[in-house]
């Protein structure tokens, strides 16, 4: 389903990065969390369009390898490939049946990865190949949509978002509606994981050390809309991240 899901959108993906809180929270907080990736190699797990892969691939990774369900997102990034070449490969391909490979990556790095399986199951599945996939001792960094936000708060729609619940939770976590304000909007529906899910299927899947790390607004997106405009985000986070070690 999630490959149909974002099949229509392919490279109008890309508009996601320029909303507010994305371009000033979850870029330069995510690239801070995974820090210097000279001479790694990162798997980036549903990669889209390829943002990440490029990022890492700009910083000095070694070797980047992204894939993603939807054959559009994965068309659309190795046409990027293809418009600026970094040594970047692309494939499609789905967590939960992921397939071995010859070496396995020093990092793993995974955006949004997990609102669409099935049930809890799926999900330790995922958690296990990503874990199969890694060194020993490999570094694993999940951005994700926070389960403690309060849907009862402000309203995210001057961050370049609308985040509300759906009222279809289940095993998994809450289940919400997210629409990225692009002009026409995009809106998906969603299934966000709890906390609960995430730390009891890395667990299972061998990982350890498992840290949440909340995102904090960039000084450049402080200084182009001043303090005062941040504060609903800060006091009802939307997004956090994970960090963890194979």
């Amino acid at each position: 389903m999630s490959g149909q899901l974002y099949d229509g959108i392919g490279e109008a993906f890309e508009g996601f990065k320029t909303l507010p809180v994305i371009r000033y929270g979850e870029v330069p907080s995510f690239l801070a969390l995974v820090g210097d990736v000279t001479d790694k190699s990162v798997l980036d797990i549903a990669c889209g369009t390829g943002f990440y892969s490029r990022e890492l691939k700009r910083r000095g990774a070694s070797r980047v390898l992204g894939f993603d369900i939807s054959g559009a997102m994965v068309d659309a990034a190795k046409g990027l490939e293809a418009a600026e070449p970094l040594g970047i490969d692309y494939e499609v391909g789905d967590t939960a049946t992921l397939r071995e490979f010859d070496a396995p990556f020093d990092v793993a790095v995974a955006v949004q990865a997990f609102n669409y399986a099935a049930d809890v199951a799926e999900i330790e599945r995922m958690m296990r190949n990503i874990r199969r996939s890694l060194v020993p001792g490999g570094a694993f960094y999940l951005f994700v949509q926070s389960p403690s936000y309060d849907f009862a708060g402000p309203s995210l729609e001057k961050y370049g978002f609308l985040f509300e619940s759906t009222g279809k939770d289940n095993e998994i976590g809450k289940g919400i509606r997210l629409t990225a304000l692009l002009d026409p909007p995009v809106s998906f529906e969603a299934v966000v994981p709890s906390e609960e899910t995430y730390e009891t299927a890395l667990a299972a899947a061998g990982f350890t050390g498992v840290e949440w790390v909340p995102l904090s607004v960039s000084a450049a997106g402080v200084e182009q809309f001043g303090e005062e405009f941040w504060a609903a985000h800060d006091g009802n986070p939307p997004l956090t991240m994970i960090r963890c070690t194979a």
